[in-house]
């Protein structure tokens, strides 16, 4: 199985590092989740996927757990 690095980017204007990063936590508990990722895979190979929402809350409502390929 290959190790992900996945992070997201929002523009935030703040008057500090901490509130810019307690504004984004804040974003993230009261709305939808993002859409925009940057993806580093083991081999610093990045890219920037934009997801579909339908097709992204569909996905997180399956349990892929239960997939036998994940055993």
């Amino acid at each position: 199985m290959v190790s992900f690095a996945v992070t997201t980017t929002q523009n935030i204007e703040a008057d500090s590092a901490e509130e810019a990063a307690l504004l984004a936590y804040q974003a993230l508990t009261k709305g939808p989740a993002p859409l925009l990722y940057s993806v580093i895979d083991d081999n610093n190979v990045i890219v920037t996927i934009e997801l579909d929402r339908a097709k992204a809350v569909e996905f997180a409502a399956v349990d892929h757990t239960a997939d036998p390929g994940n055993w």
